[in-house]
């Protein structure tokens, strides 16, 4: 900590230079546009998980959170993303170099300090000559329910504005646990109060921070350095920022997210379940209107990975999982589930399990069925169980049998 110290008592005054006007004049006199860089905090370590599991990593419909995060950037362009690693940083940067997700850069926090310090050490990737009317959209990296649609929304209202920040905000009806937007007398953002820190009259106002913003960055890095852990946390905070720069005279503004749930963030199990439920229902639509025809969508379980052609028929309990692949007119379920499987045109599969199965065209398969790894059943095929057996003891049946104690 009396590193942090040194460093902040060699900050002086914040710089006016970028201020909103300036930079209206550099675009009317042929500059070119500001670009934009994006940075997501993902260092925490989410002991409310109570996981051995870093929480960006935690799965949602399949996928890394992380993962989701990184998709609601889709609309901006880019010229780079930085992601703040800390607690299990090796897996986290082996599964960002998996995912091969484009302009990625990985930044290790060492020593989780607060948000505030994992945004100082964000930008340590940018080169000091990167254009001071720059602005970096910052975002955590437990918020998979954030739509690429609202960011673009939120730095259209900032470079709009000219101001030094701009907050994504939300109205909640019960803001516990979540830091209140305080404003000042003339209506603008003054400051951010972590629930924690809060009186007992800042704890009543409704409207919350997201640990969502876009800054400008020529007085971000500035505004980083005054920061101060003299809180209950004893942690540099982000949102303190907002309170640096306002106190310093620039303008902060916000925009309040059109629907609060975009803005949930994944701190327990509870939640995690909350937002998959979000993101499936997403998923489910998406295909129904692809032409896929779901008995019950509430029950019916896809990961993001798997492909439906149209006039699939998934009735209910039905789970499709890595990279599952079904073609026209097939009938799914109930009460199955397929991990890695292909089924053919027309094949019907109920109440059954398979992993790395190939299921062929007009192919019947089930009730009461499991197709191990590499089965392979043939167009036209008929699948049932013998004598009730449901799982393998290890080998094939008598002669016609397949595996599982099943009839091909």
């Amino acid at each position: 900590m009396s590193q942090r110290r040194t460093r902040k008592k060699a900050v002086s005054y914040l710089s006016h230079e970028g201020t909103g006007e300036a930079r209206r004049s550099r675009r009317q006199h042929g500059y070119e546009r500001p670009k934009l860089a994006a940075v997501v905090l993902a260092a925490g370590e989410g002991t409310r998980m109570m996981s051995s599991t870093p929480k960006p990593l935690h799965r949602l419909c399949g996928r890394p959170m992380v993962m989701w995060v990184l998709d609601a950037l889709s609309g901006l362009e880019l010229t780079r993303v930085v992601v703040v690693v800390g607690h299990g940083s090796t897996r986290m940067t082996k599964a960002l170099a998996e995912a091969r997700a484009p302009l990625v850069e990985v930044v290790e926090q060492p020593v989780q300090l607060g948000t505030g310090d994992a945004l100082s050490v964000a930008l340590t990737a940018f080169n000091d000559d990167d254009g001071e009317g720059d602005d970096v959209v910052v975002l955590p990296g437990d918020a998979p329910l954030l739509l690429p649609a609202t960011l673009v929304q939120l730095v259209e209202a900032h470079r709009s504005s000219g101001a030094a920040a701009t907050l994504l905000t939300a109205r909640l009806e019960d803001p516990r646990g979540y830091g209140r937007v305080v404003r000042s007398r003339d209506g603008r953002v003054a400051g951010i109060v972590e629930d924690v820190d809060a009186t007992s009259e800042e704890r009543e106002l409704n409207e919350v921070g997201t640990s969502i913003y876009v800054f400008r960055r020529s007085v971000l890095a500035p505004a980083l350095r005054r920061l101060s852990p003299d809180n209950a946390q004893g942690e540099y905070y982000l949102t303190d920022v907002v309170a640096v720069l306002h106190d310093a005279g620039y303008p902060v503004t916000s925009m309040v997210v059109p629907d609060p749930v975009e803005a949930s963030g994944v701190n327990d199990r509870a939640q995690l379940a909350k937002a998959e439920a979000v993101l499936r229902s997403r998923l489910n639509e998406r295909w129904m209107r692809a032409g896929v025809n779901m008995v019950d969508p509430e029950r019916t379980y896809l990961d993001w990975t798997v492909e439906l052609a149209p006039d699939v028929t998934i009735f209910p309990g039905t789970v499709l999982q890595g990279g599952t692949r079904v073609a026209s007119g097939a009938e799914l379920g109930p009460n199955t589930h397929l991990v890695g499987c292909t089924v053919g045109p027309r094949a019907v599969v109920r109440s059954a399990s398979a992993d790395q199965a190939d299921i062929g065209e007009d192919a019947s398969v089930g009730p009461w069925v499991w197709l191990p790894p590499g089965t392979v059943v043939e167009p036209g095929a008929v699948v049932r169980p013998v004598g009730g057996a449901f799982g393998p003891e290890g080998a094939f049946g008598a002669e016609g049998e397949g595996p599982g104690g099943t009839v091909l």
